[in-house]
């Protein structure tokens, strides 16, 4: 099966702009005439610099990132941020943390090694079907930070406003960063796994207000501070060279496309259509509540876990990959990132339609 033949659904590391992969595919052996590849070139480099600082720049300008605040491109993933994270900010006192999913109970649970952890959300007794509103959230008076995750990846949920807090806002960003847009003068820090919307896995993206820097505990590693990466813009050791590379020809196809508002029209674009299936169908069943809905990561299931695996071994033989849902949840999970193109989602719902006629009850 060729990839004109295939939708790749996957949650991450997840499908790429073909135009984008064809342009690494010319750099590949040889980028821009000086007879090395990006994976091979010193991160010291003349020509690796100017590359490292035209990603930076065109993220800047993407994400509208104001002068108090500084980019860094680091590694470890958003799990080396649930150290990282608390290790700079928490400063052993207290921080907020709504649990809305599993990655950010993860973080929740690395934090309590480094200060107090005081839930301000739990949705795990609903199945993190819903995302809390602003009434709902317990907030503390002395919190240095909190943490939230703006989109989970396995259940299907979004969050649609942003938290008002006395503390810095900290939000992992991993799965719907330059999919709208943000006002990040109103975060202390953002981080972002790059392997969703933004480059293959191996870069984190964190955007920090430079106020918050150099406050870490005495404990922190010095490859996690984030003043000593500001300090060494990134390079206190060798960055993912390929993976900015590969950053900055996805900002450049991103703003082809009309930048992170020209995103949120189709992203809202395409998630409608599968809601507005799934809540009109008799077969399957959407997992998230409306309002809580992600754009980004469709979720559902059919009444059994028999048909649910009928329709996945069916949809990968029409060539729709990667429509299983995650271990944890269950069901189907369809991933509508930035290059994933309307007719993917056309292609999903013809197969779903002819799936519930085959099995009408």
């Amino acid at each position: 099966m060729s990839r004109e033949h295939v939708f790749n659904f996957s949650a991450g590391p997840s499908v790429l702009p073909e135009s984008v992969l064809r342009q690494a595919q010319k750099d590949l052996m040889d980028y821009q005439g000086c007879g090395m590849s990006v994976m091979e070139m010193s991160h010291r480099s003349k020509a690796f610099q100017e590359i490292f600082d035209a990603a930076k720049a065109k993220f800047k300008k993407a994400m509208k990132v104001p002068d108090t605040h500084e980019v860094l491109f680091l590694q470890g993933g958003g799990t080396l941020q649930f150290a990282m994270v608390p290790m700079n900010l928490i400063e052993g006192g207290t921080a907020d943390y709504a649990v809305t999913g599993n990655f950010s109970g993860k973080a929740a649970k690395e934090a309590k090694k480094y200060g107090t952890v005081h839930l301000a959300a739990d949705t795990t007794p609903t199945g993190h079907d819903r995302i809390p509103t602003q009434a709902e959230l317990q907030l503390s008076q002395d919190a240095k930070y909190f943490y939230y995750c703006s989109n989970n990846t396995i259940y299907g949920t979004e969050w649609q406003y942003v938290p008002e807090t006395a503390a810095p806002l900290v939000c992992d960003m991993s799965s719907d960063i330059l999919t709208r847009p943000v006002d990040v003068s109103r975060y202390g820090l953002i981080f972002a796994g790059a392997q969703k919307n933004m480059a293959p896995a191996g870069l984190t993206v964190v955007v920090i207000d430079k106020s918050l820097a150099g406050r870490e505990l005495p404990i922190t590693p010095e490859i996690m501070s984030y003043q000593t990466m500001i300090d060494k813009d990134s390079m206190l050791n060798t960055p993912p060279c390929w993976c900015i590379y590969m950053l900055s020809l996805v900002l450049d196809w991103l703003e082809s496309q009309g930048g992170v508002a020209g995103m949120e029209q189709l992203k809202r674009a395409r998630a409608q259509k599968l809601y507005d299936y799934l809540d009109e169908s008799d077969l399957f069943i959407a997992r998230a509540l409306p309002g809580s809905r992600s754009d980004m990561n469709v979720t559902f299931r059919t009444p059994s876990e028999a048909l649910d695996a009928e329709f996945v071994k069916g949809a990968a033989e029409r060539g729709l990959l990667n429509v299983k849902g995650h271990r944890i949840s269950g069901g189907m999970r369809a991933s509508l990132y930035n290059a994933m193109p309307m007719e993917g989602v056309d292609a999903l719902l013809s197969y779903m339609k002819d799936f519930e006629v085959k099995h009408h009850v």
